[in-house]
């Protein structure tokens, strides 16, 4: 089953401002949900540029999306981990999109489901062509999970850059920063594939700004 929205449409009078010159808002403020799919078939046309955002049940996934794009109802967040089930679809135009992986792993996820799931992102990574980067949000007092070994095992084989998003670093001291960072670098490691890490907190707002820096040159679009 696919959900579906369709954008609104602009009426005459954004086109009449658009042809006087009128400054667009900052393209992250435009990203929409266009559908939401359960399987593969179901995404847009697998061209232009997709990014995909990924992190285990309760990595706090859903609130960095929506504090990149600064809409704050753009990605759905629940306090009952586990709710994104679906491919979701944000798309600027056509050719810029940003699917949402489903956050599998949390224990009351039926595991016919979580199975599904996992076939589902496998064959994600391993056949959408358009793909040019993942954002992996891991709780930073819990890095490295299982999930986040996969996602990383993915990105890794595909030779797809991946940028890591330590949620949840509010609730760190600075010593405890510093060791989850030297911790996930580690990880990390140096291989051919463009690997990097940075702490992130939507209370705090640590590091919205450089986390929409990675995303926006992934999709070609800048910081503008």
């Amino acid at each position: 089953m696919v959900n579906l929205r369709k954008p609104g449409k602009r009426g005459g009078n954004a086109r009449e401002s658009a042809s006087r010159g009128a400054v667009k808002a900052p393209w992250w403020t435009r990203l929409e949900f266009v559908l939401a799919a359960h399987e593969l078939g179901q995404l847009p046309d697998d061209s232009g540029v997709e990014v995909a955002v990924a992190g285990r049940s309760n990595a706090g996934k859903s609130s960095a999306i929506n504090a990149i794009t600064a809409q704050a109802k753009l990605a759905r967040t629940s306090k009952t981990p586990g709710r994104t089930q679906q491919l979701v679809v944000f798309q600027l135009d056509p050719a810029h999109r940003v699917i949402d992986l489903p956050g599998y792993g949390y224990a009351q996820v039926p595991p016919q489901l979580r199975d599904h799931w996992r076939a589902t992102i496998d064959r994600y990574f391993g056949t959408r062509r358009s793909l040019r980067g993942l954002l992996l949000a891991m709780d930073s007092r819990h890095p490295l999970t299982e999930f986040d070994s996969l996602m990383l095992e993915y990105c890794a084989a595909r030779g797809l850059a991946c940028h890591v998003l330590l949620t949840k670093a509010d609730k760190l001291t600075h010593s405890q920063s510093l060791a989850v960072m030297r911790q996930v670098a580690g990880a990390l490691g140096s291989g051919p594939e463009v690997a990097s890490a940075q702490l992130f907190s939507v209370p705090k707002k640590i590091g919205i700004d450089s986390a929409r820096a990675v995303l926006g040159n992934w999709l070609g679009l800048g910081e503008g």
